[in-house]
């Protein structure tokens, strides 16, 4: 009896490993099945995109876009802004839509088709009302038009008086009534030009009369300066005559670097 039993143990053992190998290999097969199934389309998720899919655009409906549309409150704004009744050809930039095109010859007369934004009535020179007309306006982007086309931002935190100029960064935007290629509001680099109230010709009338105190200096603000003079009496003169040339040449100036008035 122990000798069957010592023959029929490993046996019995191997029996066991090959039903455990079957066993793990039917779960193994299970469970592929079960995460196909849970990853098919069917249950509620979105089927997977191939690459090109995911760069190509996606079209949800017929519908026109957010962006093109007009709310009612922006309506409202520039409606208010545009009168209406009047000539086409006279509408602000605002209250219209025009098709303008680049490949215009430069500074010469070009005709774009434009019509009224919605909500604004425009007629031609028939006096017809009219959805279409065509703008003649001349070929120049925004940033290229006269200075006095556009209104700018000052600054008062640089030196007007310094060699060479100083400029700074100014933000600038088209008059209303001017038509031009391009965005309408736009960045440029200008020269220094605010004042703070300092008058040349009393500057340089103090310099001729008082200079030898230092009126002059104390007048534009360079405190430093002017009681130097002070206490040295002008330079004993030479620095008053000095002074006089200076100022009568605009080169010295006030102290906060504006112009003079």
């Amino acid at each position: 009896m122990a000798t069957i039993c010592q023959i029929w143990r490993p046996d019995r053992g191997r029996c066991f490993k090959t039903s455990g190998i079957v066993i793990v290999l039917f779960m193994d097969l299970v469970l592929q099945c079960v995460n196909g199934y849970l990853s098919s389309p069917h249950v509620g998720q979105e089927p997977p995109y191939t690459r090109d899919a995911q760069h190509a655009p996606v079209i949800t409906s017929p519908v026109v876009p957010a962006a093109a549309s007009v709310s009612p409150a922006d309506a409202e704004s520039y409606a208010s802004r545009c009168p209406s009744g009047g000539l086409c050809s006279r509408l602000p930039a605002d209250c219209m839509h025009c098709n303008y095109q680049h490949n215009c010859t430069y500074r010469k007369p070009a005709s774009f088709t434009c019509k009224p934004k919605k909500g604004v009535h425009c007629i031609g020179e028939s006096g017809q009302q009219q959805t279409n007309f065509s703008l003649s306006i001349t070929c120049q982007f925004c940033w290229q038009l006269d200075p006095s086309q556009y209104r700018c931002s000052n600054s008062n935190n640089c030196m007007t008086v310094s060699c060479p100029r100083k400029r700074y960064n100014a933000t600038c935007d088209v008059l209303d009534h001017v038509h031009c290629l391009g965005k309408r509001h736009f960045h440029k680099r200008l020269f220094c030009n605010w004042t703070g109230g300092y008058k040349w010709s009393t500057a340089l009338a103090l310099s001729i009369t008082l200079g030898g105190f230092g009126a002059d200096r104390f007048y534009l603000g360079q405190w430093r300066e002017g009681l130097g003079k002070l206490f040295s009496f002008g330079g004993l003169g030479i620095w008053t005559l000095i002074d006089v040339l200076l100022i009568g040449v605009g080169y010295v100036g006030p102290a906060d670097g504006s112009l003079y008035i």
